[in-house]
């Protein structure tokens, strides 16, 4: 099963995580609460929390903007993750 959003991904559009001098989501840090594992917009490039992660902010910003596609600014991580389309690429 193919992935519009996914394959529309180039490298040239891709926000990268070298773009983020500090790795952190935005919205613990305004409740001042924890996060497990980072994820990045790949439409807007905000930085949040994973499903893992007690407030979800990734998953939240997705239902709330209809942002589909992020990414994993962890080290040896390298994948996109389409939330629309529950579907996964690695690039």
């Amino acid at each position: 099963m193919s992935c519009e959003h996914l394959d529309n991904l180039t490298a040239e559009t891709l926000i990268s995580k070298a773009n983020y001098p500090v790795f952190r989501c935005e919205e613990c840090i305004q409740i001042n609460s924890r996060w497990v594992h980072l994820r990045i917009c790949q439409s807007c490039g905000k930085m949040l929390c994973c499903d893992s992660s007690l407030h979800q902010h990734a998953r939240r910003h997705y239902e709330e903007t209809g942002h589909s596609v992020i990414s994993s600014p962890e080290l040896g991580e390298e994948w996109l993750w389409c939330f629309l389309d529950e579907q996964v690429k690695n690039y």
